[in-house]
């Protein structure tokens, strides 16, 4: 992969890293999604400048949450894999198939370059760590349905879902390409997770702490019965709505609680939400919703 210029970068204040300051971080994770390669839309530039500033962070996880391609070819899951070969030699990286992979009989090609998961492209990871959350379990499920924009987890998926979360485990994340909770400023809701309720009942049962998704191209924070429910934008392509800009996701846990950080391909980030795990309190920036305001965020 050709080496990226360097673009100078703001150094985040301490109150966009309020976690660095405490010292207490003790799982961090990388979320990107809906890269597409071959649309006419995608900036390989910037999804090379994330790739290089997510191998600085070094982050304890990678999930990359699907869409990779455009329309599920060959040659556009070669360039995926090309562009996120940095993350997958060197650091823990997960990554689920979106609609646009499952085009055109695209998951064939999924396989080929990101392999089988546990269960077809489901996959499962225990993260054992020697601080709090000592152990840490991921279970990421494919939810593309062959040429629909549409998703479905499957009943026929529950009970494989609540036995990988069983297991004894300090902190849970579930992991999937659709949107389980609708996204403001998408317009008219089609394509959640045809089951949504169903899975989000399935991971309250299961104790689940966190869910990440993506698919709208825009990111949001919800909770829902104390499951901070995560969608990270699109991380390389201009197919964007009103005034968002793409975008990646820094997540980080510590005993107190989870942040998440918007980050911008070399050029910045800002402080998104701190959800408090003991009060079960959200403290969302409501510069989040910036896709309808000129001057939130700037370019």
């Amino acid at each position: 992969m050709s080496t990226v210029t360097a673009v100078a970068r703001r150094e985040p204040h301490p109150d966009e890293r309020p976690w660095l300051a405490s010292g207490t971080v003790v799982l961090t994770i990388a979320q990107l999604s809906d890269i597409h390669c071959g649309s006419l839309y995608f900036d390989p530039g910037l999804l090379n400048h994330a790739v290089e500033e997510v191998l600085a962070l070094q982050p304890d996880m990678v999930v990359v949450a699907g869409d990779l391609t455009q329309e599920g070819y060959a040659n556009e899951f070669q360039m995926a894999r090309d562009a996120l070969r940095p993350l997958l030699d060197e650091l823990l990286t997960v990554v689920v198939p979106g609609n646009h992979d499952a085009k055109n009989v695209g998951y064939v090609h999924f396989e080929d370059h990101f392999g089988k998961g546990d269960a077809g492209n489901d996959v499962v990871v225990d993260l054992a760590r020697g601080v709090t959350p000592e152990r840490v379990t991921l279970v990421a499920v494919d939810s593309s349905k062959p040429d629909l924009a549409e998703g479905e987890v499957g009943r026929f998926r529950y009970p494989w879902i609540r036995e990988q979360f069983a297991t004894p485990s300090d902190f849970r994340i579930f992991a999937l390409h659709h949107h389980l909770v609708p996204v403001p400023g998408t317009g008219r809701e089609r394509n959640t997770v045809w089951d949504a309720g169903d899975v989000l009942a399935v991971l309250e049962e299961s104790g689940v702490d966190l869910v990440l998704c993506g698919h709208k191209h825009v990111p949001h924070i919800w909770v829902v019965d104390g499951i901070m429910v995560v969608n990270s934008g699109t991380v390389s392509s201009f197919r964007l709505r009103g005034y968002a800009r793409p975008s990646y996701n820094v997540v980080t846990i510590d005993p107190e609680a989870i942040s998440v950080t918007l980050m911008y391909p070399g050029s910045g980030e800002k402080l998104a939400a701190r959800y408090d795990r003991t009060t079960r309190v959200l403290d969302r920036n409501p510069e989040l919703a910036g896709m309808f305001s000129k001057s939130t965020w700037g370019w």
